[in-house]
């Protein structure tokens, strides 16, 4: 499979290089007795989001590919997805649906199709950040990598951050106007940074991946045209599969895609 096919967003442009991300505090910090509060207060508008449809614009790098690119976005609670590759002209370059973490991927101009593979997989294999619909729709709206685990414990940093722990992430507050707000968060190798936030939501989301100590994907994307609650039929969230297309596994895809030469 050709790579270039495959990696539609990646161009070869040149860019200035996005701003260092704010440093995550760290230590053992200090007693954040209220954090559950702090918490609830910065997810009360993010956390009653449903469906949400948005268009990302893409900048960035994954291992040694530049991305650019848009994506027309669709959200519904609580792990459905659907995401469109827009072109300059005619059809989408890809599209991938997704319901109960499990999805489609349909690449129109080569006519290959990826089924029932986890979204998080080819999320990753396209653009290097492993990331489902749930966790999607959540950081989209601004909440972090999830909002169904109860907070477990929270400590305040000298910066005004405080961080507040669940079972597999930590999501970071601030104070802004006077509330508190999500400002970052992490889950395993992934940093999730909130910026330009306004009407309680984030207009610019930077997404950075590690292994090994090694940095593989940074990728920003700046969030418009958003849409909130309106009802979206389930059709939305399956694909429309070409009955010649010919089957793609997740394999070449990885192999095709900007990490593929990790």
């Amino acid at each position: 499979m050709r790579r270039a096919a495959i990696a539609v967003l990646a161009l070869s442009i040149a860019a200035c290089a996005p701003p260092r991300p704010p440093a995550l505090p760290s230590g053992a910090g200090a007693p954040f007795p209220e954090f559950a509060a702090a918490y609830s207060e910065a997810t009360s508008a993010c956390a009653r989001i449903r469906t949400l449809t948005a268009v990302l614009a893409m900048s960035g790098r994954a291992g040694r590919t530049k991305l650019r690119g848009r994506v027309e976005a669709g959200f519904a609670a609580p792990a459905s997805m659907r995401l469109e590759g827009i072109a300059p002209f005619g059809r989408p370059v890809f599209v991938l649906t997704a319901a109960n973490e499990n999805g489609t991927l349909v690449l129109t101009r080569e006519n290959r199709v990826l089924h029932d593979a986890p979204a998080a997989a080819i999320v990753d294999a396209l653009v290097g950040v492993p990331l489902g619909a749930a966790a999607m729709r959540t950081i989209v709206a601004g909440c972090g990598p999830s909002i169904e685990q109860a907070p477990a414990a929270g400590r305040m940093y000298p910066n005004g951050w405080g961080a507040v722990e669940f079972a597999d992430h930590v999501v970071y507050l601030e104070r802004a106007a006077g509330t508190w707000r999500v400002a970052a968060a992490t889950r395993g190798s992934l940093s999730v940074f909130y910026a330009d936030v306004g009407q309680q939501r984030p207009a610019t989301i930077r997404l950075r991946v590690e292994a090994s100590g090694q940095l593989t994907a940074d990728i920003t994307l700046r969030v418009s045209q958003v849409d909130l609650d309106t009802p979206l039929d389930a059709s939305a969230f399956t694909a429309d599969i070409p009955a010649d297309a010919e089957p793609l596994t997740i394999e070449e895809l990885r192999r095709a895609g900007p990490l593929g030469e990790r």
